[in-house]
């Protein structure tokens, strides 16, 4: 290695006075002015940083191209996925070798009258077009010349003729929608700048609607725009000018009516608009003022009734049925008949509508599973038995994807730690399952690999569930190398899933294990619950709790365990950083949202308003403040000897600012008194999930995995 590289010296951010006020509390923040996004020295900065994490990790690059390379070998370059049937044609995607993004195809649909001939998907060679196959989206050819690119929302309108789509460049989640005449082939002149996600066509092709964000980046209108017209005379359908109230909205399912929701992760409020009458207006279903956390199913056709999923003195949900009478401004939950009725050991998800079954996304000991209930009798004595369909093992995830009026059938997606993708239709006339794919995954025995679920005790009691995923042919029988994931918040499960790059880090002798903190969805509503607002640190010290049970029960070798997340799970790290640094030997922490005081407190800052419902408010309320001032990660830095950290950012990020990390990183080698290397590594280009296509996204969690490797003693360039 260059000997000037190996001695190349930490940036060091100026420190500039700058202090803040709030509740009689005065901080000095002197790195606060690497918020300024625009200024040059600010750039000049993270590249900076850049170049110094380069150097400090170039003995890791013969590593990281090795982690790399297993994930493009076993990864099926060439692939696509199960059609999809809608409106007489078959939907599906592929992916090409050598190309990063995703090809949205279609081919027509043969209609014979027979049920399992029409419904069975088309064998698509993934080396050949399949004859007649249209192209719809080729995200390659969008792709070129911009060094980002992500697709938003997509949809097609009811003759299947026009096809609208929108498209990012920037990273910054503000997308530009264009329509396309799919006999044509050809643009249409409409070109719409600053659209959110969510498309959708009225029922005579007439408009489209979709949502659009404030300067804060929150959804807050939704606008109708008429095709033919000039964007800015675009009809403000529904506006929501609270800042604590995410908006958005879908159609029902026979795809008439409009159904706008506004809501935050305590309570919600539904309304409806009649897509097929043009004198209809807004007509609300279910209000704010009732506090309820919930999802409305409108039942199709002539029937006036609503499906409602909700926690109305039912904590982790319940379903009922109300006719549209019994729903507006004086809405009352007990006089809804209840479907589904509150369990403390099942969590209600979410459901789906067929026309002749409710399907349900139900959680039960932590794992998601699908449920059916058919229609007929639904809500009254006759009501016909749940039918669950049943896997052999015991940690999966299996969740619908696709169902709708017109088919026989519901499209499940089911995996689990070492099981990659399978696709299951589920036909509902003898509740069969037919599997119609597995994804294939070169060089890969699932018998190599073994997923248990373990419990540790948190320091009050609380039992914390673990995944502990290893080698079969590991010797448990002393500790082992380890890195311990978490995440924990906003009522988000991680989930049993296959993942080809962890296969690299357990085929070098890792053993990969997720904590499942408080905060999270794991199990049920009071997991999440305990885990938010002035109960936030139990997160924490969860994580903490877990990673001593590693250690206590030997399994975890306690000179070699590395922490990751990322986001929210980025807090996570700081946060356990703070309060256990002496139990890792590193961190790396993605996106972090390390600086959560400073952000929440600026309701100008992006998404931050919408956040008082998962931290509280520290503006109005001091407790909320002292609180999240004891445990931001960015706030309690102290001095001690840290564990090497990476912080990785992305420029364009509008949910967790570069600004956090960028401070976070120069307040630690500040402040600490040890000697491991804390480095940033910032995307120029990027946005909230890092650089785009899915070759950029592996060598992320490349660059990732060979800086926890390293930090166990396991990068073959290091090892003594």
């Amino acid at each position: 290695m260059n000997h000037e590289l190996k001695t190349l010296q930490p940036p060091v951010a100026p420190k500039v006075p700058t202090t803040r006020s709030h509740h009689g509390d005065e901080v000095a923040d002197p790195y606060e002015w690497l918020r300024e996004k625009q200024n040059p020295e600010v750039i000049a900065h993270l590249e900076a940083e850049n170049r110094y994490t380069e150097s400090i990790t170039a003995d890791q690059e013969q590593l990281r191209q090795a982690i790399f390379d297993e994930i493009k070998t076993r990864t099926v370059e060439t692939d696509l996925s199960v059609p999809t049937r809608r409106r007489g044609w078959w939907y599906f995607t592929r992916s090409v070798e050598g190309k990063p993004y995703t090809i949205h195809s279609r081919v027509k649909a043969d209609t014979t009258g027979h049920q399992d001939t029409d419904w069975t998907p088309p064998l698509v060679d993934a080396q050949a077009d399949l004859p007649g196959e249209q192209i719809l989206v080729d995200g390659n050819l969008l792709a070129e010349s911009h060094s980002f690119f992500a697709l938003g929302g997509m949809c097609i309108n009811e003759p299947s003729n026009l096809l609208a789509y929108c498209v990012d460049t920037t990273g910054d989640e503000r997308f530009t929608l264009y329509v396309k005449d799919l006999d044509s082939g050809e643009l249409l002149p409409d070109v719409i700048e600053g659209v959110f996600y969510g498309l959708a066509f009225s029922p005579d092709s007439t408009r489209v609607f979709y949502t659009v964000v404030d300067e804060t980046w929150r959804p807050h209108q939704i606008k109708a725009h008429v095709l033919g017209t000039d964007p800015s005379t675009d009809q403000v359908v529904f506006q929501e000018d609270d800042p604590g109230m995410w908006l958005g909205f879908e159609l029902s399912a026979d795809h008439d009516t409009l159904l706008i929701s506004s809501g935050n992760s305590e309570y919600a409020e539904t309304s409806m608009l009649d897509l097929t009458d043009p004198a209809a207006t807004i007509q609300l279903l279910v209000p704010r003022s009732l506090r309820l956390l919930h999802g409305v199913d409108l039942l199709p056709g002539t029937d006036t009734r609503a499906l409602i999923t909700h926690d109305h003195q039912a904590p982790n949900n319940m379903v009922a049925l109300a006719d549209l009478e019994q729903l507006g401004a004086d809405a009352d939950p007990s006089q809804w008949k209840t479907v589904v009725a509150h369990e403390t050991t099942v969590k209600v998800e979410g459901t789906i509508l067929t026309s002749t079954h409710l399907v349900l996304s139900v959680r039960r000991d932590t794992c998601e599973r699908v449920q059916l209930i058919p229609l007929e009798g639904l809500g009254t004595g006759e009501q016909q038995p749940v039918i669950e369909p049943e896997f052999d093992e015991e940690l999966f995830t299996a969740f619908p994807t696709s169902a709708n009026l017109e088919s026989p059938m519901v499209r499940l997606s089911y995996t689990s730690d070492f099981t990659p993708a399978r696709i299951y239709d589920l036909d509902l006339a003898n509740n069969q399952l037919i599997l119609r794919k597995q994804t294939p995954v070169n060089n890969y025995d699932p018998q190599n690999y073994r997923a248990t679920r373990q419990w540790a005790t948190a320091g009050d009691g609380t039992r914390i569930p673990l995944t502990v995923m290893h080698r079969t042919d590991l010797d448990l029988s002393h500790p082992q190398p380890m890195l311990v994931y978490g995440y924990g918040s906003y009522e988000v499960s991680m989930d049993p899933g296959f993942g080809i790059p962890r296969l690299s880090l357990l085929d070098r002798g890792v053993v990969f294990v997720i904590a499942h903190v408080r905060g999270g969805g794991e199990l049920g509503r009071d997991w999440y619950l305990n885990g938010k607002k002035l109960h936030k640190k139990n997160s924490f010290t969860d994580f903490v709790d877990a990673t001593r049970y590693l250690v206590e029960t030997k399994l975890a070798d306690p000179q070699r365990i590395v922490a990751m997340g990322g986001s929210a799970g980025g807090l996570l790290m700081g946060a356990v950083a703070n309060l256990a640094p002496e139990l890792y030997t590193g961190i790396v922490a993605q996106v972090p949202f390390v600086d959560a005081l400073t952000s929440i407190l600026d309701p100008e800052l992006p998404l931050s308003a919408l956040e008082w419902e998962e931290w509280g408010n520290p503006i109005e309320d001091a407790d909320v403040y002292q609180y999240m001032k004891s445990y931001s990660p960015y706030e309690n830095i102290r001095p001690v000897p840290y564990p090497r950290i990476a912080a990785v950012t992305s420029l364009h990020d509008t949910r967790v600012l570069y600004v956090e990390p960028a401070k976070w990183v120069a307040k630690l080698r500040d402040v600490t008194t040890g000697s491991a290397p804390i480095v940033l590594k910032t995307e120029m280009d990027g946005g909230h999930g890092g650089a785009s296509g899915r070759y950029e996204g592996w060598k992320n969690r490349a660059w990732d995995y060979a800086f926890a490797l390293d930090a166990l003693g396991l990068n073959p360039q290091t090892r003594s």
